[in-house]
């Protein structure tokens, strides 16, 4: 548990002489924020921060954040960052224990979308809306911040972002004379080539099934456009939009042509990858997290790592924006709004989301929610690519089971697993997500 707030003033620093002599009448001032006798430029603040990337299991996490705390402490001398670190489950144990009694850090990590309703609603996270339109607004890349507005306003800083992607074995695609399709129909074309081939065409572990969501979700911003899915399931649209009900049809037009590895709705993700990853399948659908497996992990045979490309989901039926991406920001920073120390809070935010950026991706793989000039870093190629794109985005639409409360994300994700299973229509897919959406 942090401790009481530390900030000082000559004053208060020469009030705690007179206690300790013994003087009575000056014990209650060392009030935080007062000002030095005859000034404050002897005022000093502790920010205290929490976050969740361990030395042990996040190294270079950890690394990077102890350096911009270092920077941070050396260009602002009045004001000391004092940190705390857990594991992401004793984090995510502590922060509520630390809300509930009042007592959250100055500035300390949340997640998007769901998870800051209670904080939101219990007025616990600080709106940062002054902090973004003093600039720090342009600096993230477009789609991310919104994922953490409530009700108009910001509640969160986003560090790092994933977007998905279709990555291809490019040797394969090489030995059947295939390019990476740009259109639909050209994705249906290097699927039927594949099979005629004996190649498995796609990798999917839809055990899991966010990753059979992702490939709904492409289909649904690409025939309805990036607004159709967010706005079912906000209410201010219907889940039984006929955009929505084609791309579940989409998905089912896939399954019948035998796009996906057989037995996919009982494979795991991991099952799905390790098949990708040791060309038993020519794609995969997954994440920019995975993007060190294809880049810079020794573990990985070099020869793999040079056969992988990737492509961005293709329009359909002449429709649909290749740069609208579905994804969703990582972790992001809030301030407390009961900080005594709120200014130097959000000072520190700031300096962090800014320098976190460019330092994340360079040192550590990580794809950051800022917009990163990557042809100015020493960066492999593909990192370069992912980074443009990222400055090139019109839309990221957040995943759809981050987007809805607990209850109906569990029915998205079973009915997704019947709809790839062909076991009910997709009228009926839309009906009961209808269902469920009105029902709350």
């Amino acid at each position: 548990m942090f401790k009481k707030k530390t900030v000082t003033s000559l004053f208060a620093l020469m009030a705690g002489v007179l206690v300790a002599t013994g003087c009575s009448g000056a014990s209650d001032s060392n009030g935080d924020g007062e000002q030095a006798a005859g000034g404050g430029s002897a005022e000093t603040a502790t920010v205290d921060f929490m976050h969740l990337w361990p030395q042990g299991s996040s190294a270079e996490h950890h690394r990077i954040v102890s350096e911009i705390i270092e920077d941070f402490e050396a260009e602002n001398e009045n004001v000391s960052v004092n940190m705390q670190v857990l594991s992401n489950e004793q984090y995510k144990d502590q922060i509520t224990i630390l809300s509930a009694s009042n007592e959250l850090p100055d500035v300390g990590m949340t997640w998007a979308a769901g998870y800051l309703d209670p904080f939101v609603e219990g007025n616990k996270f600080a709106p940062l809306d002054d902090m973004l339109d003093d600039g720090l607004r342009d600096e993230f890349v477009a789609g991310t911040l919104e994922a953490y507005e409530k009700d108009g306003s910001s509640y969160g800083l986003p560090l790092e972002l994933n977007t998905v992607y279709v990555y291809y074995n490019k040797a394969i695609f090489n030995e059947y004379g295939l390019e990476a399709p740009t259109t639909y129909d050209e994705l249906e074309q290097v699927i039927a080539t594949l099979n005629e081939n004996n190649v498995n065409p796609i990798a999917l572990g839809n055990r899991d099934r966010w990753t059979g969501s992702m490939w709904y979700m492409y289909f649904a911003d690409r025939i309805g456009g990036s607004d159709v899915l967010t706005e079912a399931i906000n209410r201010s649209g219907s889940f039984e939009n006929p955009a929505l009900v084609e791309a579940a049809a989409k998905v089912q037009e896939m399954v019948e042509s035998d796009s996906f590895t057989s037995g996919f709705n009982g494979l795991a993700d991991e099952e799905a990858k390790s098949m990708f990853m040791n060309d038993q399948a020519a794609m995969y659908m997954i994440a920019t997290w995975d993007l060190p497996n294809y880049t810079t992990n020794e573990n990985v045979p070099q020869e793999f790592r040079d056969n992988v490309g990737y492509f961005k989901f293709p329009t359909v039926d002449g429709n649909g924006d290749t740069n609208s991406f579905v994804g969703g920001p990582g972790v992001g920073l809030f301030v407390a709004e009961n900080s005594d120390v709120k200014e130097e809070a959000k000072q520190f935010a700031a300096y962090f989301v800014e320098q976190w950026g460019e330092r994340a991706v360079q040192q550590a793989g990580v794809i950051p929610a800022t917009i990163v000039d990557g042809e100015s870093l020493d960066l492999p190629d593909m990192y370069v690519e992912v980074l443009q794109d990222l400055n090139d985005a019109t839309n990221l639409t957040l995943y759809a089971d981050v987007q809805m409360t607990a209850s109906v994300a569990q029915t998205h994700l079973d009915l997704i697993q019947s709809l790839f299973g062909l076991q009910i229509t997709p009228e009926e897919f839309a009906e009961e997500h209808e269902k469920a959406l009105s029902g709350e």
